[in-house]
């Protein structure tokens, strides 16, 4: 996989401001970062884990780096440079690394809407790190996710007082929605996002639940209606599936019979999703039927095109907060002080980036990968080699 052609992560993170004061700094700000990319490309998830690695490899990453190294850096100095680190800097430049990455490929993820048209989504959504939280105060993150790519766009934490829905409106403000759709969960279903995003130039596709009382009865008013006929309001997309151990049939039907009644900022349409799933081992049959409402107009989302957009919302799940999770063993870690635990989901964010855009499919496999090689994970990290070592010590080649 090394033969795919990326930017180095390092090159973005040794410009995030070093948090120590002057006196008494004995490791460069550059390496500690180095050290802890590295360790999370070789799949360590724990604080301990992070602190083995640089006791086995910091010398070759000294090396690698050119700077001069005469001791391991302890637990405690990676765990402080973690916990201090400034974490809106680090997430800047996350953010513009994934953007270094994808850049020209705005359409990677997009799917082709009723007009032609490219649709390109993102889902927002928070998750809490377990890890982190078991050990400490309760620690919550707010992603915005890239439909099918998985892409981390951007990321911030819920403070004390605040709530989610608050900060999902943070993490929106100030962004350039035009031409994208925002998913949201029921949560998010709120007025007020709705029109932000109108506002920022965006669409979005929320779904309906009872904490909307009024929307949710009207739209499961209009489609209790069994009596009524597909007509030229109304659009229909069925699809199927099978895995994981069971059958399942998906139907949504798609109405713009509410568009000028809805008391809801630019809603164009409402759906209804109905999925039918059997157990194929025990023969259990579940219906399970959820709605939806969105700004997207029949000319360009019609049934088909809004199924696909109200699937690829399970992006944020699977393929990011799922790998992070189970993959990274962010739930297993145990680093919950300060800045470290959204530190760590940053650089997580990132490596998840990286490796997909090196053509990395399986991250399990990757981790393996670099894990067995630290010339690899050094290369990944921190580009090109820039010096040998002599001595037993690192120096400058």
């Amino acid at each position: 996989m090394d033969h795919h052609q990326f930017t180095s992560l390092l090159a973005f993170l040794r410009t995030v401001p070093d948090p120590r004061k002057a006196r008494g700094k004995r490791y460069s700000w550059e390496l500690l970062l180095a050290i802890v990319g590295c360790a999370l490309l070789s799949g360590c998830s724990t604080g301990s884990a992070i602190a083995n690695w640089a006791g086995n490899h910091a010398f070759e990453a000294a090396a690698w780096l050119g700077i001069p190294l005469r001791r391991v850096p302890s637990h405690s100095t990676l765990r402080r440079a973690l916990r201090y680190v400034d974490i809106e800097a680090l997430e800047r430049q996350v953010a513009c690394y994934v953007r270094a990455l994808t850049d020209g490929d705005g359409g990677r993820g997009a799917i082709a809407g009723a007009d032609g048209q490219p649709l390109r989504a993102v889902a927002v959504d928070g998750k809490e790190v377990r890890g982190a939280t078991a050990h400490g105060e309760r620690v919550q993150l707010v992603s915005m996710v890239r439909h099918g790519s998985a892409e981390t766009l951007a990321q911030r934490q819920i403070g004390r007082g605040s709530s989610e829905i608050t900060v999902v409106s943070e993490l929106l403000a100030g962004r350039d929605l035009r031409g994208v759709i925002v998913t949201l969960d029921a949560l998010h279903t709120q007025r007020a996002t709705a029109q932000q995003i109108i506002d920022q130039g965006g669409d979005y596709l929320m779904v309906v639940k009872r904490n909307q009382p009024t929307l949710y009865e009207d739209i499961e008013t209009l489609f209790r209606d069994s009596a009524r006929v597909l007509q030229g309001d109304r659009g229909r997309y069925c699809s199927w599936g099978k895995g994981h151990g069971r059958v399942e049939g998906r139907t949504l039907t798609c109405s713009r019979e509410l568009s000028g009644y809805l008391d809801w900022p630019g809603a164009r349409q409402v759906a209804k999703r109905s999925c039918w799933r059997k157990d194929m081992r025990t023969g259990e049959v579940s219906l399970e039927i959820t709605y939806a409402v969105t700004s997207l107009g029949w000319e360009r989302a019609g049934a088909r095109e809004l199924e696909l957009v109200w699937r690829g919302h399970w992006t944020i799940e699977n393929r990011a907060h799922y790998v992070r999770d189970e993959t990274f063993g962010e739930d297993r870690g145990q680093i919950c002080k300060g800045n470290a635990p959204r530190a760590l989901a940053a650089l997580r964010n990132a490596l998840l980036a990286g490796l997909r855009h090196a053509g990395w499919r399986n991250i399990a496999e990757a981790l393996r990968y670099y894990g067995a090689s630290t010339a690899r994970a050094l290369a990944f990290i921190c580009g090109q080699a820039r010096s040998v070592q002599r001595g037993g010590l690192a120096t400058a080649a």
